[in-house]
């Protein structure tokens, strides 16, 4: 039997994407579930799996804009073809079974399957360490699932020995690639932010002390009970939930000639992917702990690079978060994520002078930025908020005591 593989549905917003990958060669016997495909879509990177084992036949050449809900290959389901042996296994016979003896120590030791024996394509995170590293993943040996290759394992296995350099051939002066639906999308929101709101930016600087301090002091404790590091980010999640309920102005955003007030705190944390800048959402961050926050940050923060992220992490934003010091940046003016009306801009902490109490001491400072809509929020209610972060974050207690 034929089992059409379609492009499956991707919310109501979405009605085309590309085709951008096949994980699968033309007439290669797959597995059920196994990934078949890439789609890009103006919001998301996403997989296409099978439905059921057998024998697939490719009907859309990679990179071909395709709809929803359009057939782009065929599994044949028979018995026959499900039972076959996957591309690249050996079959098994009783003239080539091997002596029974003893392994040695070293066999004894090593991973019972590497990544060409596991019949796995490798996760994107396997993909992307081996184009930056040059390690074939099918010579690593594999410690997941069913003989999978980890991240874990790219990292730790041997860089290739480079070979020495072929004389350089003249370079082309350009060469051109399309946009991706997902950075044409970026880039189209970007600038109705610009066009649409009347952008203001405000500007603070915090001193950082009393949360290094913090972290520095339970940090191990932290990690003990909940199995995960305690970040910079949680404590500005927080912060900004408190600036939030205590300047409401901020926490709104223009619907046509009205104006809409959130009463909840779903707080955009912004993370930088191999496909651009995705911003998944924390929900509900008014009722998390810090440690909920924490997890909730690494794991949306590695569905969007493992491209396993979906509409629903990134809907209901009403506030957004981005932290441009993980780079080095040390000042800039973040553009506001539509429909809301204002986004913080971390940057990097830096030893810096400043005045404490009549003397010079160095601290650990961070500028802090706001960008806000004027048309909502006036600049007295900007600054207030930009202030309430940086008192929470200067004095942690703040956030306890709802001051």
């Amino acid at each position: 039997m034929a089992l059409e593989v379609k492009i499956p549905p991707m919310g109501e917003s979405i009605s085309t994407g590309v085709l951008a990958q096949w994980r699968v060669e033309d007439g290669a016997v797959v597995k059920k579930d196994q990934a078949l495909f890439e789609l890009e879509t103006d919001k998301i990177t996403s997989e296409g799996t099978a439905e059921a084992a057998g024998r697939i036949s490719l009907k859309v050449a990679a990179g071909t804009e395709v709809k929803i809900g359009q057939v782009v290959a065929m599994i044949e389901t028979s018995d026959t073809v499900a039972a076959a042996q996957p591309a690249g296994a050996q079959p098994k016979s009783a003239a080539a079974a091997p002596t029974v003896s003893q392994p040695s120590a070293t066999e004894a030791k090593a991973p019972a399957k590497d990544a060409a024996a596991s019949g796995f394509p490798p996760s994107p995170a396997v993909r992307r360490i081996a184009s930056e590293t040059g390690i074939d993943p099918a010579g690593v040996s594999g410690t997941g699932k069913e003989g999978r290759v980890t991240k874990g394992d790219m990292m730790a296995a041997p860089a290739p020995a480079k070979a020495a350099p072929a004389p350089a051939e003249p370079a082309e002066r350009q060469t051109r690639r399309k946009l991706s639906p997902l950075r044409q999308r970026i880039a189209q929101r970007l600038v109705e932010a610009q066009h649409e709101a009347a952008m203001l930016t405000t500007f603070n600087e915090v001193d950082m002390s009393a949360v290094m301090a913090l972290r520095a002091k339970y940090q191990d404790e932290f990690v003990k009970r909940n199995g995960l590091k305690l970040g910079f980010m949680s404590f500005f999640v927080k912060a900004v939930v408190h600036a939030l309920k205590t300047v409401p102005a901020v926490n709104a955003q223009i619907d046509g000639d009205s104006l809409v007030q959130n009463h909840f705190y779903d707080i955009g944390v912004a993370v930088s992917t191999d496909k651009g800048l995705m911003v998944p959402v924390l929900k509900r961050c008014d009722t998390l702990s810090m440690a909920d926050v924490e997890k909730a940050i690494g794991s949306a923060a590695t569905k969007a690079r493992e491209g396993r992220i979906t509409l629903a992490d990134l809907e209901g934003g009403v506030f957004t978060i981005t932290n441009g010091g993980t780079f080095g940046s040390l000042l800039s003016t973040p553009i506001i994520n539509p429909p809301q009306s204002a986004i913080l801009g971390m940057h990097a902490i830096n030893e810096r002078p400043i005045a404490v109490g009549g003397q010079v001491v160095i601290r650990p400072m961070m500028y802090i930025a706001l960008s806000y809509d004027h048309r909502i929020v006036d600049g007295r209610e900007a600054v207030t908020f930009l202030v309430k972060v940086k008192q929470a974050i200067e004095d942690p207690a703040r956030l306890l005591l709802s001051l």
